[in-house]
C-alpha cells in the first residue's frame, strides 16, 4: 500500500471513529429565514442507514447550507463520507454543493484512478480520500449514501426551488 492509500485510509478511519455533525439538530420548524429538510436513505444491498437533516439559511448572497446533522448506522464508508460530506458542505452556497456533489460522484465513477484534476481534488478536501473506495462497485453505494440523504433534503427543503 502506497503512502497516499495509507493516508486516504487513515482520513476515513478517522472519520467513521470521529463523525463530524452525527447527532440530529434542529426540528421541523427552521428558524426565520431559513429551510430544513430531512431525508432517510437506506443502502438496501448492505443495510446501511442514514437520516439526515439539512438546515438552509436565505441570505443577500443566495441561500446556504448552514448545517448538516446526521444519524445513521453501517458501515465505516458510509459513516465516514456522511462525515466528510458535513464538513465539506457547511456554509457553502447551493451551487457550490451541487458542484461538489457532481465533482464527487465523477470521483466514485473514477475506478480508483482519481480525477486527474488537482483543482477538483482539493475542492473535495478529505472526501478526495474515498478515491480507493471507487474500485468497489459495492461499495460505492455505500459512500454515496450520505450525499444521497444531502441531495434529498435539500429538495425536501424547497430551497432548490426557484
Amino acid at each position: 500500500m502506497s503512502a497516499l492509500e495509507q493516508m486516504y485510509q487513515q482520513v476515513i478511519l478517522d472519520h467513521a471513529k470521529h463523525p463530524h455533525g452525527r447527532g440530529l439538530a434542529g426540528s421541523a420548524d427552521p428558524a426565520v429565514g431559513h429551510l430544513a429538510g430531512e431525508s432517510h436513505q437506506v443502502n438496501p444491498t448492505c443495510g446501511d442507514e442514514i437520516t439526515l437533516r439539512v438546515d438552509v439559511s436565505d441570505g443577500a448572497d443566495g441561500r446556504t447550507v448552514s448545517g448538516v446533522s446526521w444519524e445513521g448506522q453501517g458501515c465505516s464508508i458510509s459513516q465516514a463520507s456522511a462525515s466528510v460530506m458535513t464538513e465539506l458542505v457547511t456554509g457553502r452556497g447551493l451551487d457550490e454543493v451541487a458542484h461538489l456533489d457532481a465533482v464527487f460522484h465523477d470521483l466514485m465513477a473514477s475506478r480508483g484512478k482519481g480525477l486527474g484534476d488537482d483543482d477538483a481534488e482539493d475542492a473535495l478536501g478529505d472526501a478526495a480520500a474515498f478515491t480507493g473506495v471507487s474500485q468497489y462497485p459495492a461499495r460505492i453505494k455505500c459512500a454515496l449514501l450520505g450525499w444521497a440523504a444531502l441531495k434529498d433534503s435539500l429538495a425536501r427543503s424547497g430551497a432548490l426551488a426557484a
